[in-house]
């Protein structure tokens, strides 16, 4: 575990405030990920401590978020007690493998799904506005899509809680405000499984994830606000941009391998 890694001051607060403005976006659609590993990588860490610092720091803040829904009533805990289970042995099995395997097939397919996701919401007119019968039962659903989607978050990351939302807007029935609430219980189980990891290995900056943690807290509190006092078409708008940004992002560094 690395305490300063050598990284200055001035270079502390731009991790702040990449952490504010991602938790915003994390806590509304998703995607904080987009702007966090980037800034860390910026700010001068390498890859291996920019992964697990971002994970530190980014279980922080969607925690907050996770408990900010559950005060203003969009999610319990008992009923996502399947995913939560099902979730961390996924991100657990996902986390394992990326430190013997390459993700490279992954890094072509997930955005590929994106865009996918991308053209569904923008063709779909009120998705998520409403509740809608749910398809698959909880019992399967829960099992399902934890073990699938926290594999993905601790081997790959990007993505995972658009995916969770589509799922449970599409598959189970839930609004986009309740979805995007559920989804955020998840985040925190196979964030905090990869952080608990990453830790254990000592691939961690601890001054710059409580910086960015920082940062993060502030954001989540202020998209989870927004969230609890908008309606959900502004977060299918929100999500449409965080997915466009994401799959962009992910296109470009496979195409210019950067």
């Amino acid at each position: 575990m690395t305490l300063s890694h050598d990284i200055s001051l001035p270079l502390h607060l731009v991790a702040l405030l990449g952490g504010l403005a991602a938790g915003t976006i994390d806590a509304i659609a998703g995607g904080g990920g987009l702007i966090t590993v980037p800034t860390l990588l910026a700010i001068g860490l390498p890859p291996h401590l920019a992964l697990g610092t971002n994970k530190v720091q980014s279980t922080i803040g969607v925690t907050v978020a996770m408990l900010r829904y559950r005060h203003g009533k969009l999610v319990r805990l008992r009923d996502w007690k399947r995913a939560i289970v099902f979730t961390a042995l996924g991100a657990a099995l996902g986390t394992a493998l990326i430190q013997r395997l390459s993700p490279g097939l992954l890094a072509w397919l997930i955005p590929a799904l994106l865009v996918a996701i991308l053209l569904y919401t923008l063709l779909t007119p009120g998705l998520g506005e409403t509740a809608r019968p749910q398809r698959v039962r909880p019992q399967v659903l829960q099992p399902c899509a934890g073990t699938v989607l926290g594999f993905h978050d601790g081997f790959f990351g990007p993505g995972t809680g658009t995916f969770w939302a589509m799922t449970l807007v599409g598959l189970g029935g839930l609004d986009l405000r309740k979805a995007t609430a559920a989804t955020k219980v998840m985040n925190v189980t196979s964030n905090l499984v990869a952080a608990v990891l990453f830790v254990a290995a000592g691939q961690i900056v601890v001054t710059v994830a409580l910086a960015m943690a920082l940062g993060q807290v502030a954001g989540s509190l202020i998209g989870a606000h927004l969230v609890l006092s908008r309606p959900p078409r502004f977060i299918r708008w929100v999500l449409v941009v965080s997915v466009t940004a994401t799959a962009a992002r992910l296109l470009w560094r496979q195409f210019t391998g950067q």
